[in-house]
């Protein structure tokens, strides 16, 4: 059993040839495809993308995921342009050679329960998964703080009731940590049998500040030992968030390519160290756990 490392190289650079060169210096042969050229992969075009596919296929790194930002929006926003990104990117994953896709829940209005929006969001949801089915992909999706799908039981209700195949969870420790959820202990069986991507950050529980892996309140070192023990073979996606990057990735819109999302925070990014850091902290992780990796 080995784990594939991969990662969300848009928070060392906007430049892909920075994030490639430091991918390589790591060893880590896969990117988690968020964004390039201070822009989301949402609102890239042709051009940008053909741009993009070659670079990496030059450099010989894969594309384990493509990290979309659907379902970031409110549940009370307009649904329908959200089912035309959906369409839009499932045409940038297949052009970038993936079959995963990362998505979200809807944020709910602030001080409302999420249960008055249960059956919108598995309404919405499921119609982002038809789609994904029928262009051969998986969604998978992220539990965020907010969302609909911000607590282990919520994304497991999202994804039973909807009963696809096409809809599975990832799982990010760091992000259950700023709900309130210890997620190993409350969340990793319960999803376990849906999982198919984790997500690697970790998080203070008193603070929320993220951290390297193993050194926040993420347990993340027992969901990677049980893991390891299980024989899962999939993708450790680090997501460093060592500095403050964007609520949709870590950089500013260029101009000239607007979002057709809320404006993106602009911050600074994890930057070559911040991602080195997260990358050597996880690796030290499997060896202590025994784990192999690609």
């Amino acid at each position: 059993m080995t784990f594939v490392l991969s990662g969300f190289a848009d928070e060392i650079s906007p430049d892909p040839a920075e994030q490639l060169a430091v991918l390589a210096q790591e060893s880590i042969s896969h990117l988690e495809f968020r964004g390039a050229w201070s822009t989301n992969v949402a609102d890239l075009d042709d051009a940008h993308l053909a741009s993009f596919r070659a670079a990496i296929d030059d450099a010989g790194v894969s594309v384990s995921a493509i990290g979309s930002p659907i379902g970031k929006i409110s549940v009370r926003d307009a649904f329908e342009p959200e089912k035309d990104r959906m369409k839009r990117i499932a045409e940038i994953a297949h052009e970038l050679g993936t079959g995963l896709v990362r998505v979200f829940s809807f944020f709910i209005p602030e001080g409302e329960p999420p249960e008055r929006y249960r059956q919108q969001v598995i309404d919405q949801l499921g119609e982002l998964t038809a789609i994904a089915a029928e262009s051969d992909l998986i969604l998978a999706h992220e539990n965020e703080k907010l969302i609909y799908g911000d607590t282990p039981q919520r994304c497991a209700d999202l994804i039973t009731t909807i009963g696809s195949p096409a809809l599975r969870a990832t799982f990010d420790a760091a992000n259950f940590v700023q709900c309130g959820v210890r997620p190993h202990t409350e969340g990793f069986d319960l999803l376990r049998p849906h999982l198919e991507y984790v997500q690697i950050k970790d998080a203070l529980a008193d603070t929320g500040q993220v951290v390297p892996a193993g050194q926040g309140d993420g347990e993340v070192r027992q969901t990677l030992a049980a893991l390891t023990a299980d024989g899962f073979d999939g993708y450790l996606s680090l997501e460093p968030h060592l500095a403050a990057a964007g609520e949709f990735g870590g950089y500013s819109t260029v101009p000239g390519l607007s979002s057709g999302y809320r404006a993106v925070d602009a911050g600074p990014f994890s930057g070559p160290d911040g991602f080195r850091t997260a990358a050597r902290a996880l690796k030290e992780l499997l060896a202590d756990l025994g784990a192999d990796w690609s």
